[in-house]
């Protein structure tokens, strides 16, 4: 068999989510594979080359995985001619301008969300790989889950007959790093450094609400610093700037309703991190990572208010779980798959920066309502 190799650049990937996600569960794990299959009978074969700013940590990764390519130098990697792909995986602060260098530089182009702090710049970015002619890419990891494609399904076969309403629940308790290291990097809660979790969810939410239930159409939402002091990696106290919990009201354009709850001020209990409840008029489900339950119309309980008397219901034991009557790879990987082959054609890409800028625009919006105290109606693009 024929193998093509893709020389990709991984810029970040001493970070938690690019070593863990990107480089290990993704690249590594497609050489491991094999390479992608194309449709001519060859193999694409992924070659990583390591960007970040600390050389030791950068040696280590090399070494441990037997990767030979990596440098501390971003303008160094993307003046190589055999890099095909940049990949970015860094702050989000530092994101836009890297992202724009590499496009200048006519790589191809994939990249973590949000795809820049502002509209402004994630609509740069979209028209400068437009006009670049490049294949370009933003991570919607969450379409690849097996409690999301299992939604996707049961919406695709009409199962719930006209959809009304959407809960989504995401987060949970993340600590404050003064008895108990925080299990999330500080800049996440530094405004100044591109932090704060509608900046960070929200992208993520447009892709995944749009995708199951249309457009959205309007925006109405809250944001909150609940915990306004924090403690860093050293052990250093510091004041939060940013938003660590967001409350919305979204309404999509087929007249249906989502509340979207996040919050990294939240303990949990839920079967998983990230729930959706969906409610139509023949059924509902409950969507998480992976697991997927579901009512239909026949099966539905009939309640009383009876605050007097213990409930007789067990409502949880009348749900029925959407079996894994398939198999499910990697969300990452799967998509990288995808992309990987639309580059090394030259093709372009389902989720490119186009549907990346729709994710900061959501985003901007609910940071806009919340300061604004009102509800925004969310316009086209136009690009």
């Amino acid at each position: 068999m024929t193998r093509k190799v893709i020389y990709v650049a991984l810029n970040g990937v001493t970070g938690r989510m690019g070593y863990r996600q990107h480089l290990v569960r993704s690249l590594l794990a497609i050489r491991e594979q094999g390479g992608v299959r194309l449709e001519d009978g060859s193999c694409l074969y992924p070659e990583p080359i390591l960007v970040g700013r600390n050389e030791e940590r950068l040696r280590a990764i090399a070494e441990r995985h037997g990767l030979e390519r990596w440098t501390t130098s971003l303008d160094e990697v993307l003046a190589d001619p055999s890099v095909d792909v940049y990949f970015d995986t860094q702050v989000t602060s530092a994101r836009e301008a890297s992202l724009l260098k590499a496009i200048v530089a006519g790589k191809h182009v994939s990249t973590e969300k949000p795809v820049a702090e502002t509209l402004d710049g994630a609509l740069r970015l979209a028209r400068a790989a437009k006009a670049a002619g490049i294949s370009h890419g933003v991570v919607h990891d969450k379409l690849f889950l097996p409690g999301v494609m299992k939604l996707q399904r049961l919406i695709g076969s009409g199962f719930f007959g006209r959809v009304l309403s959407v809960r989504l629940e995401f987060g949970y308790w993340v600590f404050e790093g003064d008895e108990i290291p925080a299990q999330r990097p500080s800049w996440n809660y530094r405004a100044e450094d591109g932090g704060g979790i509608t900046l960070d969810m929200f992208p993520h939410w447009q892709y995944l609400l749009t995708d199951l239930f249309g457009p959205i159409s309007a925006v109405y939402a809250r944001t909150a610093t609940h915990i306004p002091r924090r403690w860093d990696e050293s052990g250093s106290p510091y004041d939060a700037t940013a938003d660590d919990a967001a409350y919305a009201v979204l309404e999509f354009a087929s007249g249906a309703f989502a509340s979207v709850n996040s919050s990294w001020a939240v303990r949990v209990n839920r079967r998983e991190l990230l729930e959706m409840q969906v409610d139509g008029t023949a059924a509902s489900a409950v969507a998480g990572l992976r697991d997927c339950a579901v009512q239909h119309r026949v099966s539905t309980p009939m309640p009383v208010w009876n605050p007097d008397l213990p409930d007789p219901i067990e409502y949880q034991a009348l749900w029925s779980d959407v079996p894994d009557n398939m198999t499910f790879d990697n969300g990452f990987k799967v998509e990288w798959e995808l992309f990987l082959k639309c580059a090394s054609e030259g093709r372009p890409f389902a989720w490119d920066l186009v549907e990346g800028a729709k994710g900061v625009q959501l985003a901007n919006l609910a940071l806009q309502s919340s300061a604004e105290g009102r509800r925004l109606e969310v316009p086209p693009l136009g690009i």
